[in-house]
């Protein structure tokens, strides 16, 4: 670290310029590095004003194959229709997928906070919940308990809510 210049005002060393500048009493500030990765917060889905208006889930998947509440909808319709448990697994796998892919592009780093108290994750985190009950019905037991502790490490209040 370079020493602070001389003069009466108190400076502080910036952890990215390495620069002394003007500082309360000295002290140098850094990042909480025990506080965790922020929450992610994925933009809003433009398949759900579909979904809500009554399109079919099946066309809005047409339309917006990277939605994941439009795989999230289709699988949960299966779900309603008693379709096959392989079926669902199918849906909720790919609707996993894009979401996964929709994550990262807003900045998530494969952990963190994903609130179901911000609308546009619903669909993330209802493909997670169908995933893991479509994998648990098909006899994937481990891939079942890792969507789930997924689920719950993503947000309590999901997984309290869709399992």
């Amino acid at each position: 670290m370079r020493e602070p210049p001389l003069g009466g005002d108190q400076h502080r060393l910036t952890p990215t310029t390495g620069v002394w500048v003007p500082g309360h009493n000295g002290a140098m500030n850094f990042p909480d590095l025990m506080a965790g990765p922020p929450p992610t917060h994925l933009p809003a889905d433009v398949a759900t004003t579909e979904l809500q208006s009554g399109v079919a889930p099946v066309d809005v998947v047409r339309d917006h194959p990277a939605s994941p509440a439009a795989w999230a909808a289709l699988a949960q319709q299966a779900v309603d229709a008693d379709a096959d448990d392989v079926t669902v697994y199918a849906y909720a796998r790919v609707g996993y997928h894009r979401s996964l892919d929709a994550l990262r592009r807003n900045g998530w780093k494969g952990h963190g906070p994903v609130p179901w108290e911000h609308e546009p994750n619903r669909g993330f985190l209802r493909c997670l919940a169908l995933l893991a009950t479509a994998a648990k019905a098909i006899g994937e037991t481990d891939e079942a308990e890792r969507c789930a502790d997924f689920l719950r490490d993503s947000s309590a209040t999901a997984a309290e809510t869709l399992l």
